[in-house]
């Protein structure tokens, strides 16, 4: 059970996961610390300027830090890592994400950024891996929303960005991009890539 909840081991994937698993799990890869270092970036250049963020309108009067557009982005790519390859892969992305974010923002949001991804795989751990073998979809936006307020929290606060000015934006903004990426991966569940799924996490249980 409990390898079945992690992944297979790096070994085990190598030598049993075909060549099209394998870039597909490189592309996921990339596209996690990309997304990453994006939004670090974003955050440190892209927007209104408010204290410790650059800030945009995400609805209703409200803003959020600009980093929060790519999330839809890093939700997919973080739930594609893990459902081909395993946890460690997905906690590598992130440290290599945030050694690389201190390059193009602030130690600060690099650090916070960091954190808070961890924070973020460690619920995905307990939600999403239960109900991605029976719901891709549903496991995207079900994990998203659990780590929304508690990510919105940890991020702002170590990062030093005031939560009076943008916690309630950064809540509507990631409920947006939570929707969108469940809707993405609702999209990318018809790629042939995932038609082994089911065969491959019950090989590994």
């Amino acid at each position: 059970m409990k390898q079945q909840m992690i992944g297979p081991s790096n070994k085990q994937w190598i030598e049993e996961t075909d060549a099209k698993t394998k870039l597909a799990a490189v592309v996921a890869f990339l596209l996690y610390v990309g997304v990453i270092v994006g939004a670090n970036w974003m955050i440190a250049h892209v927007g209104k300027v408010i204290p410790g963020a650059h800030v945009l309108p995400v609805g209703f009067g409200l803003y959020a830090p600009s980093g929060v557009y790519l999330a839809a982005f890093a939700f997919v790519a973080r739930d594609i890592l893990q459902r081909l390859t395993n946890i460690k892969v997905g906690l590598a992305a992130i440290l290599i994400g945030a050694i690389v974010s201190a390059f193009v923002s602030t130690p600060s949001l690099a650090f916070a950024s960091g954190v808070t991804f961890m924070i973020s795989e460690s619920l995905d751990f307990l939600i999403y891996t239960p109900l991605q073998a029976r719901n891709f979809p549903l496991a995207v936006v079900v994990s998203g929303l659990a780590s929304d307020v508690v990510d919105s929290v940890v991020f702002l606060t170590l990062a030093h960005i005031p939560l009076a000015l943008a916690l309630k934006g950064q809540l509507v903004g990631k409920m947006w991009v939570i929707l969108l990426g469940g809707v993405l991966a609702g999209l990318m569940r018809k790629l042939p890539i995932f038609a082994g799924d089911s065969k491959r996490n019950s090989a590994t249980s």
